[in-house]
């Protein structure tokens, strides 16, 4: 608990709210409440959040079939996964915040009915502008996983809060990584349209169990307008240490997840590799391998290990590097490398959210969109960056990037530690 007590991420505030779902009401108490959220809806909360976040990374393996097929030059494109991206950011600032005033499972439902909508105007689009502007839509309602993830932190008890927050960003992770390899297959099967409205499909039929299954959370009438409501995220970042050090280390962790997955299939397809886009997508499945077992990350901030975990999991995203820089040598040290990666990031992510969410029980949807501002930042840079290294150092520069990024994190987590310990 000392650790939990030097980041000064106590459940302090005490808030009443009413917690109203198949379970009956219950009235509960930030930090003693009993968890109302049962191990099927948390898996269920995973599941819909990998199928919503990896909506905005299907197009990356099909730049060249809708270059084809809506005859837009290959050069522009990629502008494409920048407008989804760009609105996934406005998403955070401007809709996440939302579920602090309003009601979350009605607010989750109803971006998620949206987002069907977006998918099946990009799987029947007839022209480029409407393929852009679904898929503008489309990066705009991905952030229902922010919504999800607030809310599954409030159904939870504090006891539990890590190991449900874990297990729901997990599946935030997975369908990331997995996003490439699902459409790639789709693709190969049917065509680049029937992902999205598979996508679709399996979006609707996740609506349909919410509603039979998801808790219904009454909230106090907040006086809050919107323009308030926003103004107050940047009000807590000023007000909040925490947020403010577990957001750059978001922003630091992320670029480097978005320097090796960005640029890792440059080395993979050129020669003497030469390897499939097929065989390419697999290494997806060690990433995940890696982010499963991150899973413990959460139970361990719940019993006040954060700090501890925090250092032992930067530690070995800096080691990770050393055996990805094998990759052109060796795949088997490429793989070892990518789960160990993968590992620290989830690790670190899940540890940071944890302790976030503990700060303001009533603010914990604008927490989560300040916080997760920062992870688009770094996940934009790591990617930029990493092209740019790969095409003037190669992969050794990409690869002293990542260890050099990995390295100011850990040197930025074991600064604010002792300043924070001096502090008190």
């Amino acid at each position: 608990m000392k650790e939990v007590l030097e980041e000064g991420v106590g459940d302090g505030d005490r808030s009443m709210i009413l917690l109203q779902g198949k379970q009956g009401l219950v009235e509960a108490e930030a930090g003693t409440q009993r968890s109302t959220i049962s191990r099927y809806v948390t898996l269920l909360c995973a599941v819909a959040c990998g199928m919503s976040v990896a909506n905005i990374y299907f197009a990356q393996p099909l730049l060249n079939n809708l270059s084809s097929e809506f005859g837009v030059d290959q050069s522009i494109i990629g502008i494409l996964i920048t407008i989804t991206q760009i609105f996934y950011a406005v998403g955070l600032l401007l809709l996440v915040p939302l579920g602090d005033l309003l009601n979350q499972r009605r607010l989750i439902i109803g971006q998620m009915l949206l987002s069907v909508i977006a998918l099946v105007i990009v799987g029947t689009a007839s022209t480029s502008l409407a393929l852009f502007v679904g898929m503008a839509l489309v990066g705009l309602l991905a952030v229902v996983t922010q919504t999800i993830v607030a809310f599954a932190a409030t159904m939870a008890a504090s006891a539990e809060r890590g190991r449900v927050v874990g297990i729901v960003t997990s599946g935030i992770v997975i369908g990331i990584l997995l996003a490439r390899t699902f459409a790639g297959i789709v693709t190969d099967f049917a065509d680049w349209r029937s992902v999205y409205l598979l996508s679709a499909a399996c979006m609707l039929l996740t609506i349909v169990v919410f509603m039979r299954v998801l808790p219904n959370v009454e909230r106090k009438v907040r006086t809050l307008t919107y323009p308030q409501l926003l103004k107050s995220v940047f009000v807590l970042f000023a007000q909040e240490r925490v947020l403010r050090i577990r957001a750059v280390l978001a922003m630091l962790i992320f670029a480097d997840f978005n320097i090796l997955w960005t640029s890792l299939v440059l080395p993979l397809s050129a020669p003497p590799l030469s390897l499939s886009h097929t065989a390419i997508g697999a290494f997806g499945l060690a990433g995940v391998a890696g982010v499963l077992g991150a899973a413990r990350a959460g139970r361990l901030a719940d019993r006040g290990y954060g700090q501890r975990t925090t250092g032992y999991a930067l530690l070995l995203l800096f080691v990770s590097w050393f055996l990805i820089r094998y990759t052109e040598q060796s795949l088997f040290a490429l793989v070892i490398g990518i789960v160990l990666l993968d590992l620290a990031v989830q690790a670190v992510h899940v540890t940071n959210q944890s302790m976030i969410l503990a700060l303001r029980p009533e603010a914990r949807s604008r927490l989560t969109a300040g916080y997760m501002v920062f992870y688009s930042i770094g996940s934009a840079a790591g990617s930029i960056a990493a092209t740019y290294m790969y095409a003037h150092y190669g992969w050794a520069g990409v690869c002293l990037l990542g260890a050099s990024v990995s390295a100011l994190a850990l040197l930025f987590w074991a600064v604010t530690k002792r300043s924070m310990i001096a502090a008190r």
